[in-house]
């Protein structure tokens, strides 16, 4: 009989990390005024403006799609449309929840490997007048993305300036911004208030978490310098009135759109944990090197080169997820599973050997995405859980994803190779 395996579905099926249980389980201890008016609130309010810079102001609520469409709405006007790559998370998995909920259209762009660039953005500037038209006023973009790429700060740099020209607001959709940090060797400030976004969902859950996710209104004075395009209102991008417009929103539309959870010191602990508390690290380094298959054992952070002593939980954990990616990715190179890419493929990751697996997707967080036999998939399936995710090359392949955790075995991503290697 085979063993079972870890899932490699979801990091959203991976468990609480044990900090963020000692957290809860302290901040279980007495009373605390409900509704976001607690001591670990207030910390939260403190070590965000740390993380994010002075200014920036930090709204806990209850889940990502919430997150999401409270961040949204607060810098919308009501006839707004949001542009966005046509597989985000906010166009594509939140059952219409901008649209029902928020009243915003969405303005999906071709993506490529899941990013867009920035003539993507232009090309809806014509709508900016149109009365017969949803008025694109933000930008939303998923960092890292739905198909586990990563925007370079180059790109986001080009992104966020070429919608603040256009008069447009940016919202980052951050439930894996801490992937996507540690990718590149950065702080969640350089990927996000340095480059001129202005506002965050910041997630948790995916990171360690249990329940629970933020709004993040960047500082006002951190904003970039206005522009004379027209914006939705005529007046063009006013960064500054319109991050105080938004932060003062959020609030309301965070319970308007039941969001407000009434305990909100145990969502604020669990944020605490992961970002650490006011005056510790506030993490970003050099981009951690991926682990060489068979290498590590059950590695954790500490194996990782991760120095768990200074470095806040949401890095150690990032760096750790994206670390098992690569090693699912070069473990089935080094067993000679890889096929080589078919001709116009974008992904690069592919060795020379053909064994019926492709790499579809640049491995660049804590995702593989990969085509092979249907046959074998359902076979691996029998030892773990994952995902299909799109038709593959011909009809008996298909397209999987899957996706490693802060708490995924160095052994399970091996044996799960093995399996893989097994079933072709």
């Amino acid at each position: 009989m085979t063993t079972p395996l870890p899932p490699f579905a979801s990091d959203n099926y991976a468990g609480t990390h044990p900090e963020v249980l000692a957290a809860i389980t302290a901040a279980n201890a007495g009373f605390a005024v409900a509704y976001g008016d607690d001591p670990w609130t207030a910390r939260l309010g403190t070590r965000v403006a740390e993380v994010f810079g002075p200014g920036a102001v930090a709204f806990p609520l209850i889940n990502g799609t919430g997150a999401n469409v409270v961040s949204l709405m607060a810098l919308s006007e009501r006839w707004g449309g949001v542009v966005t790559s046509d597989v985000a998370h906010v166009n594509t998995d939140e059952n219409g929840a901008p649209e029902r909920v928020g009243g915003l259209k969405m303005l999906p762009c071709p993506s490529v490997d899941g990013r867009i660039e920035p003539f993507h953005v232009e090309r809806w500037a014509g709508q900016r007048h149109d009365v017969h038209r949803a008025h694109p006023g933000v930008l939303s973009l998923t960092q890292s993305t739905e198909l586990g790429t990563v925007y370079s700060v180059e790109a986001l740099r080009a992104l966020t300036d070429t919608a603040h020209s256009l008069g447009m607001a940016v919202h980052v959709d951050g439930s894996r911004l801490a992937n996507a940090a540690a990718a590149l060797g950065c702080s969640l400030c350089a990927l996000t208030t340095d480059l001129g976004v202005d506002v965050v969902s910041l997630g948790a859950a995916k990171i360690g978490g249990m329940i629970g996710e933020a709004v993040v209104v960047l500082g006002p004075d951190d904003a970039a310098p206005g522009y004379d395009g027209a914006g939705y209102d005529g007046a063009g991008y006013d960064g500054a009135g319109l991050r105080r417009r938004a932060a003062a929103a959020v609030p309301y539309l965070r319970k308007s759109t039941m969001q407000l959870a009434s305990k909100a010191r145990f969502v604020s602990a669990q944020l605490l944990a992961l970002l650490g508390e006011p005056g510790a690290p506030v993490g970003g380094g050099v981009a951690a090197e991926p682990v060489a298959a068979g290498a590590a054992g059950a590695a954790g952070a500490g194996a990782l080169g991760v120095d768990t002593a200074v470095e806040p939980l949401w890095w150690r954990n990032a760096v750790h997820a994206n670390a098992m990616a690569a090693r699912l990715r070069d473990g089935l190179d080094a067993a000679g599973a890889l096929d080589p890419a078919p001709g116009g493929a974008s992904a690069p990751e592919v060795s020379s050997a053909v064994g019926g697996v492709r790499i579809t997707r640049p491995v660049e967080a804590n995702a593989v995405f990969a085509t092979l036999p249907r046959v074998a998939a359902d076979r691996v399936r029998e030892r773990a859980r994952f995902y299909d995710w799109a038709p593959g090359e011909t009809p008996d392949r298909v397209e999987v994803r899957w996706m490693c955790s802060w708490d995924t075995p160095a052994a399970a991503v091996d044996a799960f190779v093995e399996a893989v290697v097994t079933a072709l």
